[in-house]
Order: C-alpha cells, then sequence, then structure tokens
C-alpha cells in the first residue's frame, strides 16, 4: 500500500509552530515510505477564513520547504461532493434530519447538566418522520448505539471509545453546508490518505470519523495524534510567548533549516542525535517514536541551531534567505560586495541573519556617525599619526587583499614602535565606524580600498575636530 498523508490547516490566521511541527511529521512520514503529501485547505469556517490566512499558510509552508504532492485542494470547492454523500447517507437510512431548534436543544443541555448528565443530543428525531412541511433542519449522522470504537495510535497506543459516550452528530447544517467532521472524512476518502497526523486536540473527533467512515464503506486511515507544545514556562505556547507563528521566525532572522531541526526534535527523537540534515531525518523518521508527553519550547535552543547552520551551511545558501534582512532594512547590497563573502565573516558574530544585516551595514554604505563610546576612546589626538601612517602604506598597496591590508598595518606598528592595537584600533573605529568588527585584513577587504581611504580622512577631520573644540 502507497503511504499519501496530508496536512490540513484551516484559513483562519498564520501557520503557527504546533500546525508547522504537526505538517512537518506528516510530510517526513510521506517522504520515508516513498509515498505522496497532501496539502488541504480546510476552509468550510467561510467567516472565519480569508484569503490572506491561506497565503500565510502557503508562505508557511514554502518557506520551510515542504513541499506538497498534490493540491493546495480547498473544501469549498467540494461541497457538491460533500452533499451527494449527505444525501447517500439519508437515503440508506444511516443519517436523518433534525428539526429540533437550537433553543430546545440548549434548554435540554441544561437540563442534563442540572442533573450531571453528559449534555449531548438526545436523539429525539433519529427515528421520527413525521416531518414539518417547510421547516429548517439539520443532518444528523445516526452513530452506532452499541459496541466501541478502537483506534491504534501510533502515538497513544489503543484507545477505545463506547458508541454510547457519542452522540447523533450533525453533518449539514440548517443551511445546508457541510459541518467539519463530515468534510474531513469525505477528503481523506477521496484523497487516499492512509495516515493521518494531527495534533491531540483531535483526539475526541476521531471515533466520530471512523464511524462515518466505515457508513460510507470507506477504508479507516492510520492515526498519530501529536502532543501540544509548550512554552518555557511550561504553559500552552501562545503570543505572549514571543513568536509562534512561523513566518515570524523568518523576520526575526531565523534560517528554515534551523526551524525544521528543532520542530523535529520537539517530541521525537533519534538517539542522541542532535542536528539532522533533511535526508538524515527522512532516513530515521518513524512515527512510532513520537514521545507521548507535551514538548517545551526552547528558545536559546532554537538560537543555538540556528548558529550553527549559519556556520555550517554553504555561504550562498545562507546567503539566499539573508538577503531578505538586508532588503528589508534598507541596505543595497549592490553597492558593496559579495554577500557570501561577508556572510563567511560574520557568520560566528551573531544569533540571527537580522542582527547580521544589522551589524554589516558599513560594507554597503558609508556611516553619518561614528559610534560614540568607539570614537570617545580610540579616535583621540594620539591616534592622529597612527591613522595617517597607516593610510599613507594601505594607500601604497597594488594589490589589494587581507595579507598585503596586514602587512600595511604591522609596517605601521612597527614603524612608529607602538603595539598593534595602537594602530588596529582606530583604524577599526576610523573604517567601520564602531569598535567591533572581523579581523581587519578580512574587514577592510571587502570595504575597498578607497572606501578606505575616504573613511580614515573621515576619522582624521574627526580628531581635528575634536583637538580644536
Amino acid at each position: 500500500m502507497s503511504v499519501v498523508t496530508r496536512f490540513a490547516p484551516s484559513p483562519t490566521g498564520y501557520l503557527h509552530v504546533g500546525g508547522a511541527r504537526t505538517a512537518l511529521y506528516s510530510w517526513l512520514y510521506a517522504k520515508s515510505q516513498g509515498g505522496e503529501f497532501v496539502l488541504r485547505i480546510e476552509d468550510t469556517d467561510i467567516e472565519r477564513s480569508t484569503e490572506q490566512a491561506k497565503q500565510a499558510i502557503l508562505d508557511g509552508m514554502q518557506w520551510l520547504g515542504l513541499s506538497w504532492d498534490k493540491g493546495p485542494y480547498l473544501q469549498t470547492e467540494r461541497f457538491d461532493r460533500y452533499k451527494e454523500l449527505v444525501q447517500k447517507l439519508l437515503n440508506e437510512g444511516k443519517a436523518y434530519k433534525c428539526f429540533m431548534s437550537a433553543e430546545e436543544l440548549d434548554k435540554i443541555r441544561e437540563e442534563q447538566k442540572a442533573r450531571g448528565e453528559k449534555p449531548r443530543y438526545p436523539g429525539t428525531w433519529r427515528e421520527r418522520t413525521d416531518h414539518p412541511e417547510g421547516e429548517s433542519f439539520v443532518v444528523r449522522f445516526k452513530n452506532p448505539q452499541e459496541g466501541k470504537v478502537v483506534i491504534n495510535d501510533h502515538i497513544r497506543g489503543k484507545i477505545e471509545i463506547s458508541n454510547t459516550e457519542l452522540d447523533d452528530l450533525i453533518i449539514q447544517r440548517s443551511d445546508g453546508t457541510p459541518t467539519y467532521n463530515f468534510c474531513v472524512v469525505v477528503d481523506d476518502w477521496d484523497m487516499g490518505i492512509t495516515h493521518v497526523v494531527r495534533g491531540e486536540d483531535h483526539i475526541n473527533n476521531t471515533p466520530r470519523q471512523i464511524n462515518i467512515l466505515e457508513a460510507l464503506g470507506a477504508p479507516v486511515p492510520e492515526y498519530a495524534h501529536v502532543s501540544m507544545i509548550l512554552g518555557d514556562d511550561g504553559k500552552k505556547l501562545s503570543k505572549r510567548h514571543g513568536a509562534v507563528s512561523v513566518m515570524q521566525y523568518r523576520d526575526d532572522g531565523f534560517l528554515p533549516q534551523a526551524v525544521i531541526n528543532y520542530l523535529v526534535r520537539l517530541g521525537w527523537a533519534h538517539g542522541d542525535q542532535e542536528i539532522f540534515t533533511l535526508d538524515e531525518m527522512i532516513e530515521h523518521f518513524s512515527l512510532d517514536a513520537i514521545g507521548q508527553s507535551a514538548s517545551a519550547f526552547n528558545t536559546e535552543k532554537l538560537i543555538w541551531l540556528n548558529q550553527h547552520y549559519m556556520k555550517s551551511l554553504p555561504a550562498s545558501e545562507v546567503a539566499s534567505h539573508a538577503k531578505w534582512h538586508f532588503n528589508e532594512q534598507g541596505i543595497a547590497l549592490a553597492k558593496g560586495p559579495a554577500l557570501e563573502a561577508v556572510i563567511a565573516i560574520q557568520a560566528d558574530r551573531v544569533k540571527t541573519l537580522k542582527e547580521m544585516a544589522q551589524i554589516s551595514r558599513y560594507f554597503y554604505e558609508d556611516f553619518s556617525e561614528f559610534d560614540e563610546k568607539a570614537a570617545k576612546k580610540h579616535l583621540r589626538p594620539v591616534a592622529k599619526e597612527p591613522l595617517e601612517t597607516v593610510k599613507d602604506k594601505l594607500m601604497a598597496v597594488e594589490d589589494w587583499n587581507p595579507e598585503t591590508i596586514q602587512q600595511a598595518i604591522n609596517d605601521t606598528a612597527e614603524m612608529l614602535e607602538i603595539g598593534m592595537g595602537k594602530v588596529g584600533m582606530p583604524l577599526r573605529v576610523a573604517t567601520t565606524g564602531s569598535g567591533n568588527s572581523p579581523s581587519l585584513d578580512v574587514t577592510l577587504n571587502l570595504i575597498s580600498k578607497e572606501k578606505v581611504g575616504q573613511r580614515i580622512d573621515k576619522a582624521l577631520t574627526f580628531i581635528a575636530n575634536r583637538e580644536n573644540s
């Protein structure tokens, strides 16, 4: 049997972390079994579904690299199919029209609560045929009243639910639109879904859906219900914990490789291994290896992974993601060195791509002011001679490269008989605007000889003005 999995989000908001992990597990299982991964947009909640949210889900999936083999299917485009099958169940006596008003049902439920009973529909219209003319009705599924539903869950093991615990579910509303639980069943059947990976909040839906599948004569897929993700404080992950939207992690400067690697380990393990390539995840992934307990989100761990990938991935791959942040911060990349070259010397100095763009601006544009603290310490009158001397030596360099640049700095310190710091620090502040940068040989090499000269002149002017003030 060929494996077919699916990810079926509702387009009522962004793609959140929990949804992304579910999508990842579903995607990995399909890939590990040589199967197919289906993307389905469950947009039957027409009032809350938006085109913007749908696009946010697609953007999040694409950014993570979770490509789908089929879809994205929209439930709103399949209403005729749902109605056809509702009618089939009505014709076969496996569903019925219920004319009970919402007010009447609410009253019954309040009475049940008062008696300490579980509130539920009492089956009033289950066998009735005295249907009133012209009255609105819902269609309810005739749930079996005997026996039990057994789910052999890949994560939770054997789950048994007595059919007496389940009431007759509404499968079509009074306005003729199908309900979520019915649409899911029909879609999973029509799309040949063999394995359903979803959150534990759907466990209560599963026995109902299995009963409808069996009533339709459809095969029942295998299930894996994933535990929730908790915040650092042990409470359910929410906006108060920071970013919970996948695209917010992109905006905050995380690489998709780091997010994917982090998410896969939020509940799944392969020995003690922490870092996985995508191929390794596919090779080792198993639904049965997903843990039952909830996973706590650890932002520091994600940052550690992000730093690892910034340093270890090819600079060109990091650059393809970093480019967005430079553009977002208005840094014109055409006016400076190749972004790959900057990444190669900055990757181990930052936690995120956003920070990388922030500290790399001086490679692409001139700064209007020197960092106040650094200038106060290093652009003093005593730095005038070292800056003038090193400028002369640098401008005399014909083959501009890290080796010749370093030699010019060494020669200046030797000629003036001063420590390297008394040349290097004023030069660093003069050329980068601050007291922090990678080693000067590689930094100046990327800034260019002409700009280095201009910036040293600017620093000398700053020192002169300081002397005269």
